[in-house]
């Protein structure tokens, strides 16, 4: 089959790679129907994760038509569309019984490897590097899905791939960021990033009673997308920026802050962002560290944005002193999934409202370039593996 795959930062291929096969009874086999570049991908493609192997399948937002299933797999069968959460969970540990799938204790063959670096061994992800399982991704033609009588979720009649492919991810992620933020009726949020995580956290704090939300973006396309689902937009380039926010506040600031961005974030520019960026892969946690000054005393930072490295400098003087707290993680995409799909269902969300690219395979290497480089009003590309 045809796939994308990895061979160093910068330089991914569309070419020729084995066709997955069922290795457990609790297998499944998918022909890809839909799948998507993410943001996490560019850091992938960026060499900012360790782990990473040439020739690893790319891709973590995939859905698509079963046509193989495992003995021991009751849930599925062949002809079923599904779409497949990025974590890869088992259903019967303790963790996945609490709800808290990314943090599946058995899901991930490296978990041994994993605990030396963060204590404990966390789910297994598709696409992801060894430290998350080396499992092959889903910007293929076809992926074998691990535990699928757990993870997939069937797709009901009448919804379109566009509609629901984002379930496998962003949408789920971007609720869930909103989630940690413990809404209430009429308060303020404040999103930095507007990629696609951070769009669906704007629709999704909206969705659990935001009043306001202040968009916090520099690239036109993202602003206007922010705009049009009901925030208010802010410039990061801004020098003023956190005065912006305050006057926006009336001087209170907003009571939380979701930062959507993660470890390549940029600032306001200058020598030493500016030889980070073009000559090191060094995490930047400029957005991380803006949102932190501009959350109000007592508020809440919710941190849906991907970091790796074990330092990240933050100021947590200013965290500590002003009594912030923080919640973040992998998105535990398994607990989401049919409370989203009821919203799409019911038309509350469409989430196809972000996809700017829709291509083939073989285009696929050039749209991360694209994606990556903000190019062409790319905000989010989706891929046809199979035409």
């Amino acid at each position: 089959m045809k796939a994308l795959t990895w061979h160093g930062s910068g330089d991914i291929r569309c070419e020729e790679v084995d066709d997955p096969i069922i290795q457990d009874d609790r297998d499944a086999i998918i022909k890809v129907t839909s799948c998507a570049i993410c943001g996490s991908d560019l850091h992938l493609y960026g060499g900012f994760v360790p782990g990473m192997h040439a020739g690893d399948v790319m891709g973590h937002e995939t859905m698509g038509e079963v046509v193989e299933v495992g003995r021991g797999n009751s849930k599925l069968k062949v002809g079923d569309r599904v779409v497949v959460p990025f974590t890869i969970s088992c259903g019967e540990c303790r963790q996945c019984k609490w709800g808290q799938f990314s943090l599946c204790e058995r899901s991930n063959p490296n978990g041994a490897e994993q605990a030396k670096q963060v204590g404990y061994p966390t789910a297994g992800l598709f696409g992801y590097s060894e430290l998350y399982g080396r499992f092959p991704g889903g910007q293929a033609q076809y992926l074998r899905v691990p535990y699928a009588d757990v993870g997939p979720i069937k797709v009901p009649d009448g919804l379109s791939d566009e509609q629901v492919l984002f379930l496998s991810d962003i949408f789920p992620t971007g609720y869930m960021a909103a989630e940690n933020c413990d809404i209430q009726q009429g308060q303020t949020v404040a999103v930095f990033g507007c990629g696609p995580v951070g769009l669906f956290a704007i629709k999704s704090a909206f969705l659990l009673g935001a009043e306001r939300v202040i968009a916090i973006d520099t690239v036109p396309e993202r602003l206007e997308l922010a705009r049009q689902s009901g925030a208010e937009t802010l410039d990061y380039t801004d020098d003023d920026l956190q005065q912006r926010i305050l006057e926006l506040t009336g001087g209170k600031g907003p009571d939380a802050v979701i930062e959507a961005v993660g470890m390549e974030s940029h600032g306001t520019g200058g020598m030493m962002e500016t030889m980070q960026t073009k000559l090191t892969s060094t995490e930047r946690p400029y957005a991380l560290s803006q949102a932190i000054m501009a959350c109000r005393p007592g508020g809440v930072v919710s941190l849906p944005g991907v970091f790796v490295g074990p330092a990240v400098p933050a100021p947590l003087g200013a965290f500590v002193g002003k009594g912030l707290t923080l919640k973040t993680g992998q998105t535990h995409v398994q607990r989401y999934l049919k409370p989203l799909m009821d919203l799409i269902e019911e038309g509350k969300i469409d989430p196809s409202f972000l996809i700017t690219h829709r291509i083939g395979l073989e285009q696929g290497p050039d749209a991360y370039k694209t994606f990556r480089d903000k190019q062409d009003g790319c905000v989010k590309v989706v891929i046809r593996p199979n035409g």
